[in-house]
């Protein structure tokens, strides 16, 4: 007897082969019945060739056809693809789930696994919560209870009971505020001893990877070899190594090649984040940035990267100011702010890049903190900084920084950069997974995120198979499936196999669609049906149900 049969469903399986007519059956969590059920010269093979079973041959329950296995409940998939679960490989839902544990915008997807503690932030290690709470306000970051390591994390998430399953990272700023504090400082050679220590401590843990994020403070002031030895690290764990690179406009060949040559020195798998152009002189600079990637795997690096289907990117304001002017945190930043000579540097650092590689009209502010000086600047959201500076009697960049200090430095952004042909291109290379970046789990927020958390998977299979063709349903599914599942060395999922974890996403090719936009963001995407979460139904005609059975997964099992 199954738990559940789904009948009348396309089966697309994960591998990229082609759909075909097919039934799935599961049992105690996993699948256990898997065929072929449509006539020859169907897509895909004849009845029967596809057949795999653990199911016995009990009787079909009601509504399944002839020669089916019994079940305790048998779905009806006409119409609708049935496909594995699909895999985050880029989120920071390691904020914000906790908060939001139902994690209704993913669900809602066909997301049943998420990869975090990406762009070098993770929870852990952790001196304070709280300063990893204030650090990573634009992150909707909320916790319930208390840890200081990885192991203090996953505990925590058991205790939550997500609604997905949440993998997880260790990041290089994490790391080394832990170590070195927020400073510009470089370690010595027992501080970069113990930040290896951080690396593996982690990994005994059950954590799938190591991340950088070079374009953020701390992680920004780390050097070359600093990199490649915490990179090293992580490899001699198995780790894989996720990087936001070190720059994505006018030296965004170089930050490839920086990575790729800390992969390849230390013999990691390399994970190049979010892969784009920013700016429009530097449009098109993605094909090099691929062929790069071609290069280094045909001489054997193991790297690939991912992507989100959007021309907007979204982070923290303080991204876009010069360096220095994060040295030592938040706290730092607001005395600089505070101080009228450090403040003019500061906006002639933003006025260096404003009509290079950043347009202040397409800086968009998506979300702002707390507010911590004179005067609220709540109004800015969804404005441009060019729009702020307008009705502020001020220039961009100075716009910028009265946001900033009136809201502890903690303002989240939208930034519209991006060329649709780079993105693309980008998307339908065969090297490349779809990733969100997201970390917006319900819909009950202010402000307005990017709709990436909302759309991302559902965005490829609407507009990007559906609409424009760029990709085929069975290429899109196995970007978001078994792709990122081997990038992660996850064994038991991202394919449909008798055996393997039953986390399944069933829907509608015809309807599925985003429903989220820059303006308004807080809807959820429509046309996933089902989705199995281990077995258990987690979205049931198309509605999160009030259970949940998501999982930390460590990757020590």
């Amino acid at each position: 007897m199954l738990d559940i049969l789904i009948v009348n469903a396309q089966i697309v399986d994960g591998t990229g082969s082609g759909r075909y007519p097919g039934e799935l059956g599961v049992k105690d969590g996993r699948i256990a019945h898997l065929r072929a059920t449509g006539p020859a010269g169907a897509t895909g093979p004849a009845a029967g060739t596809a057949e795999a079973s653990t199911a016995g041959g009990a009787t079909a329950g009601a509504g399944a056809p002839a020669g089916s296995p019994q079940a305790v409940r048998v779905i009806d998939a006409a119409g609708h693809v049935v496909s594995p679960g699909f895999i985050d490989l880029h989120s920071h839902a390691d904020f914000s789930i906790q908060a939001s544990p139902a994690a209704e915008t993913q669900l809602v997807q066909g997301v049943t696994t998420a990869l975090t503690g990406n762009c070098g932030s993770s929870t852990f290690p952790a001196r304070s919560l709280e300063d990893i709470r204030r650090d990573n306000a634009h992150l909707d970051a909320g916790f319930t209870g208390e840890w200081t390591d990885a192991a203090g994390f996953f505990a925590a998430l058991d205790e939550t009971q997500p609604g997905m399953n949440i993998a997880v990272q260790v990041g290089l700023s994490s790391i080394r505020s832990y170590i070195l504090g927020p400073g510009d400082v470089a370690p010595d050679d027992a501080q970069l001893a113990a930040m290896r220590r951080e690396v593996a401590k982690a990994a005994e843990a059950g954590v799938h990877g190591f991340s950088s994020g070079l374009i953020y403070a701390p992680g920004s002031y780390s050097t070359p070899p600093e990199v490649a030895a915490l990179v090293a690290e992580a490899a001699s764990h198995d780790l894989l190594y996720s990087t936001h690179m070190r720059n994505e406009s006018h030296s965004l060949l170089d930050s490839v090649r920086e990575a790729i040559a800390a992969a390849e020195a230390g013999g990691a798998r390399l994970e190049i984040s979010h892969l784009k152009a920013m700016g429009p002189e530097n449009y098109g600079k993605p094909a090099a940035a691929l062929e790069l990637i071609e290069a280094a795997l045909a001489r054997g690096v193991d790297v690939t990267a991912d992507v989100y289907p959007y021309t907007a990117s979204s982070t923290r304001l303080t991204s876009r100011l010069p360096g220095f002017a994060m040295d030592g945190g938040k706290d730092a930043l607001l005395e600089r702010l505070a101080e009228s000579e450090v403040r003019a540097r500061i906006a002639a650092g933003m006025a260096e890049r404003f009509g290079r590689d950043i347009d202040p009209a397409g800086v968009v502010i998506a979300s702002v903190g707390p507010q911590s000086g004179v005067g609220s600047y709540e109004w800015t959201v969804g404005l441009s900084l060019e729009q702020i500076g307008q009705r502020d009697g001020c220039s961009p960049q100075e716009a910028a920084m009265r946001v900033l200090q009136a809201h502890d430095a903690a303002v989240g952004i939208v930034n519209h950069a991006m060329d649709p042909a780079d993105v693309a291109r980008v998307l339908a290379h065969p090297l490349v997974s779809v990733a969100s970046d997201g970390w917006t789990m319900n819909t009950e927020r202010v402000g307005k995120p990017h709709p990436r958390s909302f759309g991302t998977f559902v965005t490829v299979l609407g507009h990007y198979v559906r609409e424009t063709g760029l990709l085929t349903l069975e290429e899109a599914v196995r970007k978001m499936t078994s792709a990122p599942a081997a990038r992660m060395g996850l064994v038991d999922r991202g394919v449909l196999e008798v055996g393997r974890v039953a986390d399944v996403a069933v829907f509608d090719p015809d309807t599925v669609r985003q429903n989220a936009t820059y303006d308004e963001p807080w809807q959820l995407a429509t046309g996933v049906s089902t989705v199995l979460v281990g077995g258990n139904v987690a979205v049931d005609a198309g509605r999160v149900v009030p259970e949940r059975f998501g999982q930390a997964l460590r990757k020590n099992g």
